[in-house]
This record gives C-alpha cells, sequence and structure tokens, in this order.
C-alpha cells in the first residue's frame, strides 16, 4: 500500500475532515504492522546516518492534530529508531512575550533543524491559522495572509534542502474522549491534562474547519500534507514511518565517502592485530 498516494492531500483539494473514516486501517493487519514499524525504523536509522554524516540536508517532520491525536506516540515511536545525536524535537506551547515581539514564523525558523539532522515539530507554525483563528487571537485580515506566508517559508526551507514533510493526525471526537479518561486515570499521563481540553471539545466545528483550509491551501508538492487516520495508534504509526521511509528512499541519499586512505588505514589495522 502505497499511503503517500493515499493519504496525500491535493493543493487547493476540498477538504472535508468529515467525511474521513478516523479508525481506518484499510487491510493492514495489526501484528504485521508492529513487524513492519520495527522494520521502518531501521530503514530510518540507515537513512539517518547517511543524512547525519553527509551534512548536505535536512529533514523536518510536523505533527498536527487536535488534543490527544497521538503528536507525543508518534514523535516517541519514530524517534526511538534514530541516534539522538541526529535529531532535535521541538514542541511548540503558547508563544511567549520575546516571541509575540517578533513575526510568527520567527520562532519556528530558529528551530529548523540545520543540515544533517532530522527535526520533529510537536505542533508548529500552523498554530497561527488553527488555535489564532479559532480563538480569535488574530483578526481575520491578519490570519488569512499567513497561508501565503507559510507556502513561502516552506518553499525556502525546501529550496535551501530541507525536506518538509507534514502530518495530521486525524481522531475522532468519541476516540479522543476516551483518551482523556485514559489521561484521568494514568499518572503517568496526568500531566497532559489541560484546562482546555474540554472547552476545545466544544470548538471542535470550528477547528476542523480551521484545519480543513491550512491543508488545503498550504499542502504543495514540496512541502506536502497528509491526512492520517488518528484513532488506532497501531495504524497510524505504520502510515507516518512508511509515508516518512518512502519519502527518504527517492532521496536517495549517498553512503558518505571515506575522508582517509581505508586500505592504509586496513593495513595499519592487520599490522596492529598482528602485534596483539
Amino acid at each position: 500500500m502505497d499511503y503517500r498516494k493515499e493519504f496525500y492531500v491535493k493543493p487547493d483539494s476540498v477538504v472535508d475532515l468529515a467525511k474521513i473514516d478516523t479508525a481506518y486501517t484499510g487491510d493492514a493487519d495489526k501484528a504485521a504492522a508492529k513487524a513492519r514499524l520495527d522494520v521502518n525504523r531501521q530503514r530510518l536509522l540507515v537513512h539517518q546516518t547517511r543524512l547525519y554524516a553527509s551534512g548536505k540536508q535536512a529533514v523536518l517532520i510536523c505533527l498536527q492534530g487536535m488534543d490527544g491525536a497521538g503528536k507525543d506516540g508518534t514523535i516517541s515511536s519514530i524517534a526511538s529508531g534514530v541516534n539522538p545525536m541526529g535529531c532535535e524535537t521541538h514542541a511548540f506551547k503558547a508563544p511567549s512575550s520575546e516571541e509575540r515581539s517578533h513575526d510568527f514564523l520567527w520562532r519556528i525558523h530558529k528551530a529548523v533543524p540545520p543540515k544533517g539532522k532530522v527535526g520533529l515539530f510537536n505542533r508548529t507554525h500552523y498554530e497561527a491559522v488553527l488555535v489564532e483563528r479559532v480563538k480569535k487571537l488574530a483578526p481575520e485580515e491578519v490570519w488569512k495572509k499567513r497561508y501565503d506566508q507559510i507556502r513561502e517559508f516552506e518553499q525556502l526551507l525546501t529550496q535551501s534542502g530541507t525536506l518538509v514533510l507534514k502530518f495530521f493526525l486525524h481522531i475522532g471526537k468519541a476516540e479522543q474522549l476516551e483518551r482523556f479518561r485514559d489521561r484521568l486515570e494514568n499518572p503517568l499521563k496526568q500531566w497532559k491534562i489541560s484546562e482546555t481540553d474540554y472547552t476545545d471539545r466544544e470548538l471542535w466545528s470550528e477547528y476542523q474547519a480551521a484545519y480543513a483550509d491550512a491543508l488545503s491551501k498550504c499542502s504543495r508538492p514540496n512541502a506536502p500534507w497528509y491526512i492520517i487516520p488518528a484513532d488506532r495508534k497501531w495504524f497510524r504509526d505504520l502510515a507516518v514511518s512508511e509515508i516518512i521511509c518512502d519519502t527518504l528512499d527517492e532521496m536517495k541519499i549517498e553512503d558518505p565517502q571515506p575522508s582517509v586512505d581505508i586500505e592504509a588505514i586496513r593495513k595499519q589495522y592487520h599490522a596492529a592485530a598482528a602485534k596483539g
């Protein structure tokens, strides 16, 4: 199954999130999916090693979704297969006073991974056309201009050697409530509980409309959006990992060339080994 084709948002297409099954798993089998995820972790490690050693390109993976959609879980699943030295993770909360004194992309651009590294964003620059739109933190004439600014920003990144992949983790309203219950009952997850968890549910339709606009207006071949059914965690992780690895395959990152004469070093090794 080519999940890139299945879940890709075509540029300027009409996105109706209500018509997309958040519990969809296609013909995937849970046990087989977990085995495939292990394979993908190894694939990602190989790609990351080449990326880190060559230092010529970067990869930025952006995760958005309603609360409880599994942004943390997806990052944990992906990052478990990479070398921490070559990976950076950023979670974007409400802007600080310093960040608010700059343009909305300032704090994002600072966190973009340098060449040679993989960056994982938990929430992104899209908050500026999501929460700021829904909660009226920015006037309409301001946030409407941001779609163009976001597209131009992402084009700058890709032209500078950064691969940009964006995933909307699409969770159902009932499944979200079930995950909120799990947070209440699990002491290890209670830190995630927010006062806005339930008040934001009252704005569900408004958020869905804001996401639909962002997905449609800002999905481009150079920086695609993928809508990932996220009710089933195992399928969510499989689909995201498959898309990332298949895309990296096409980048054809070559094995880095050694900076020394390998044959000469090999002779030194054999000589040292002979002496014990």
